[in-house]
């Protein structure tokens, strides 16, 4: 078992090229070789012989006038082919291409005051830049921060920026891990994103992909011939080699990405996508191949990009392993926050009343929605199926702000026939319900783009390959979405339209937002808003620690979330279905504190909000709850005259006040 490799190289650059006073210091890893050149194609033509270093590294120091900024260069490899840099920090013209020396210095950053952000209190946003703006670039994004901000919106996620084949696409194949995608802006539009965001109060995460590259314009194995462990596959191909013969120089890799995004550009933070899909036998032991795991190494190499800025890394893990974020003192991976799938999961077989495919292990119920709000995943060790096995750990001792709560994300939009969004599958009461729930619910909330204002533009899955690759990825999504598709319901002739086609650039343009939404949706803006500040402003709310979050079930679609901290204690009411009215009402943790009563403080129904009204919770005839609401209480005195008398049969008021007789 060994350490890290990453401090071998000193504080010189690990990969690709870095701008220094004296020239262009380029370094590459090329282990399957034994000579390596350095050709540049502009401003001058040149070939300059690079020095081999121990671990299969190659450099060199290339005089300004050749490789300066702006230089164009390819690495060649024992004197036959020429690719470009597997860490080019520029692909201005795609990646086949040559790559092009970018100066990281000139940027006139203004955030030095910034002091980052951590996970708890946030509310994500989550967006893809080619669709957010009409635009489809950094600058786009840029000019609707404020709206970002109004909306109470505390950290931006984006989807991957880094270089990937094509005109358009999602991202998760990109190949060139350093280079942001030369469509959406230069890399200083980039910074200036994100120093833009600072300034507003914003943080900034970015979604990278460490569990795959893309198909085409991936030249790492031409340098390396252990990048990939061909023995171990995942669902896009051989896994990237982080434990096997020849990983040392790969976790390097990836953990001077991860660090380049925080000390060149800024950012906040990552969101990893599908780490069930990294495999590393790492730390588990003195047997193991490193002494730590490579999701603890990625959060370590964030917080040395930081330099004392803190910072967020979540993780999506299908798997639902909470070792990756549990701390390290506790034997965890250190990593802030995880994906709540089963919530989303429960969430939109109760909002639909249709569970395909991996939606067929929730029921949507009450009690499933309850037990999230009350334990953050449904599945901690069960079994969910001879396909899927035991699923999930526990998370016992976990803050719930640690798991990140959804109505939409990117996939779940995506994994249906159309890529509709959830507004225009369920009722308005039940969306503004759900809502409240994921809102003002314990765990960290997460918006997808437009959800704010109520979008109804589909978000399909696209993508832009040559013409042999897109038959395969068409061939591969239909596969994908086959299980969420009723098949018998299609004719032979109704193939080619069950699903968008991901290459057709109709699919990429109908998944732009229509901003005009923002101004024509008010009652949706309005409860978003509403919701958002409602969360930051109210003391119990905003901190909710393990054990001071408790729910209850009331009928098989109505439940309660009980909150309390040294602030007081809140009621939370939603009700999914039709409504409830109950003489009695035995359960405690509906009842207030001891001489108080339950007071509204907000409710899905309110007219603003496009809702009908409300009757009043608890009155003399007993509890009552309106159809697809909810609403949120907080404890006030019990009003004069009015004081509570125990019942054999239950609870009730008794009004001391003489009434006036009628007539």
């Amino acid at each position: 078992m060994i350490e890290s490799t990453q401090s071998k190289t000193g504080s010189r650059t690990i990969v690709g090229a870095e701008c220094t006073p004296q020239g262009t210091y380029l370094r590459v890893w090329a282990p399957a070789h034994k000579r390596v050149e350095a050709v540049f194609y502009s401003p001058v033509e040149a070939a300059i012989e690079m020095e081999p270093e121990q671990g299969g590294y190659f450099s060199v120091l290339v005089p300004s006038d050749i490789g300066g900024p702006g230089a164009r260069y390819k690495f060649r490899l024992d004197g036959g082919e020429a690719y470009p840099d597997p860490a080019s920090r520029w692909q201005p013209d795609g990646p086949h291409e040559a790559s092009m020396v970018a100066d990281c210095r000139n940027f006139a950053w203004t955030d030095d005051r910034w002091c980052g952000v951590r996970l708890e209190g946030q509310v994500i946003y989550e967006l893809h830049v080619g669709t957010f703006s009409p635009e489809g670039t950094y600058q786009g994004v840029e000019e609707r921060l404020q709206h970002l901000k109004d909306t109470g919106v505390t950290l931006v996620e984006l989807m991957p920026v880094n270089t990937f084949p094509g005109k358009f696409g999602w991202g998760y194949d990109g190949v060139n891990s350093f280079a942001p995608y030369p469509p959406y802006g230069t890399p200083d539009d980039l910074r200036h994103l994100i120093n833009k965001a600072h300034e507003m109060g914003i943080g900034v995460i970015l979604d990278v992909v460490y569990n795959h590259f893309g198909p085409d314009g991936n030249y790492l194995a031409q340098y390396a011939n252990t990048f990939f462990n061909q023995k171990v596959k995942t669902g896009w191909g051989d896994a990237i080699n982080f434990d096997a013969e020849g990983s040392d120089g790969v976790r390097d890799f990836i953990t001077a990405n991860a660090r380049y995004w925080i000390e060149e550009f800024h950012f906040d933070g990552l969101r990893l996508d599908a780490t069930q899909a990294i495999v590393d036998s790492s730390g588990g032991g003195d047997a193991a191949p490193y002494a730590r795991h490579i999701l603890e190494e990625i959060r370590l190499a964030v917080d040395q990009g930081a330099k004392g800025r803190e910072t967020v890394v979540v993780s999506e893990n299908e798997n639902q392993d909470t070792r990756q974020i549990r701390p390290r003192h506790e034997g965890g991976y250190g990593l802030d926050g995880a994906w709540n799938d089963d919530l989303h999961h429960t969430l939109r077989v109760a909002l639909t009343g249709h569970s395909p495919a991996y939606y067929v292990a929730h029921e949507g119920s009450a009690q499933e929605l309850a037990s999230a709000a009350r334990h953050g995943f449904l599945f901690q060790g069960q079994t969910q199926g001879a396909e899927r096995g035991h699923r999930g750990t526990s998370t016992r001792n976990l803050a719930p702000w640690r798991f990140i709560t959804f109505m939409e994300n990117h996939d779940q939009v995506a994994n249906s026939r159309t890529g509709a969004r959830l507004r225009t599958l369920t009722s308005p009461g039940r969306y503004r319900a759900a809502s409240a729930y994921m809102l003002l619910g314990p765990g960290t909330p997460m918006l997808f783009q437009g959800q704010e204002f109520g979008s109804t533009r589909p978000f399909a899955y696209f993508a832009d390959h040559h013409k042999e690759l897109s038959t395969l990825v068409r061939a591969g999504r239909g596969e994908a979405l086959e299980p969420f598709i009723s098949a018998w319901l299609m004719r032979d002739d109704d193939q080619g339209s069950r699903f968008p086609d991901p290459e057709d650039r109709a699919t990429f343009e109908r998944a732009k937002l229509d901003w005009s939404g923002a101004d024509t949706h008010e009652e949706i803006v309005r409860l978003y808003r509403d919701l958002i500040a409602l969360r930051r402003a109210d003391p119990v709310f905003a901190h909710c620690r393990y054990g001071t979050v408790d729910a209850a079930v009331l009928s098989d679609s109505c439940f309660v979330i009980r909150y309390w901290n040294d602030a007081g204690e809140r009621l939370l009411v939603v009700n999914l279905g039709p409504d409830l009215y109950r003489r009695y009402m035995a359960e405690p943790l509906v009842a207030p504190p001891e001489g108080m009563d339950w007071s509204p403080i907000w409710s899905s129904e309110d007219f603003v909000y496009g809702g009908n009204g409300a009757p009043q919770f608890e009155d003399e005839t007993g509890w009552h709850v309106a159809g697809e609401s909810a609403i949120a209480f907080r404890p006030t005195p019990l009003q004069q005259g009015r004081r509570r008398v125990s019942s054999l049969n239950g609870l009730m008021f008794q009004d001391e006040t003489p009434r006036q007789e009628a007539g």
